[in-house]
């Protein structure tokens, strides 16, 4: 399965807004381009784009510019990056973009592309703040009950222990089943997790009401 931008903007920390804006080239050229996108086709995120998009919503977290973090793009392409960009842990030091390599090495992608740096390794699948305040919640459990693991349904986001996608199981209680009944329809899913799935569809639904409010 993939993402809907909705899904991915709420799980990296970012606007769908945003994505619209990044993966078109209006400004300069995209910052990242669903790797699955088809032309003419509804536009959908594989889990390494959200991990990618995480990576630019986290350093934005950090204050680094939208410029500032193209720049540190293009640069990590010209060092010979040609993965995949949620190949690569990408940093602030700073106002500084840096791609650490490893422990012990860490490269600057801005001020001085190429220079040997130290920098701290960050967990960007954690949960973190936007610049804005909104609560971005961890990657791989966004919420208790739902997991996000990229070897069930390609890292989209299900009900944990199950294949069971998120959303389904929201829908149902949504349309007024009791949590306890929908063992009926997914024996797998239990009253919990079933609670879990809708507070995350909710959350879901509240990051995408409010980039239409700001827009």
């Amino acid at each position: 399965m993939t993402y809907r931008p909705e899904v991915a903007a709420a799980l990296s920390g970012t606007t769908s807004r945003q994505l619209s804006y990044w993966r078109s080239a209006r400004s300069d050229e995209p910052l990242l381009a669903p790797e699955l996108y088809k032309p003419r086709s509804k536009v959908s995120y594989s889990f390494p784009d959200v991990v990618a998009l995480r990576t630019f919503g986290f350093l934005r977290a950090q204050k680094i510019p939208l410029q500032r973090i193209r720049k540190a793009v293009k640069a990590l392409r010209l060092l010979g990056g040609v993965e995949h960009l949620s190949q690569y842990k990408l940093l602030a030091v700073g106002r500084d973009v840096v791609w650490r390599i490893s422990e012990a090495d860490a490269v600057a992608l801005t001020g001085a592309p190429g220079q040997q740096v130290i920098a701290q390794m960050v967990d960007i699948l954690a949960a973190f703040r936007t610049s804005k305040g909104r609560q971005v919640v961890p990657l791989y459990e966004p919420m208790p009950g739902v997991q996000v693991d990229p070897e069930v349904r390609g890292g989209y986001p299900v009900v944990a222990g199950t294949r069971v996608p998120y959303d389904l199981v929201a829908g149902l209680l949504e349309d007024g089943l009791a949590p306890a009944d929908v063992a009926g329809f997914y024996p797998s899913v239990g009253p919990d997790a079933a609670q879990g799935a809708v507070a995350f569809a909710r959350y879901v639904k509240q990051v995408d009401q409010d980039t239409v409010a700001a827009a």
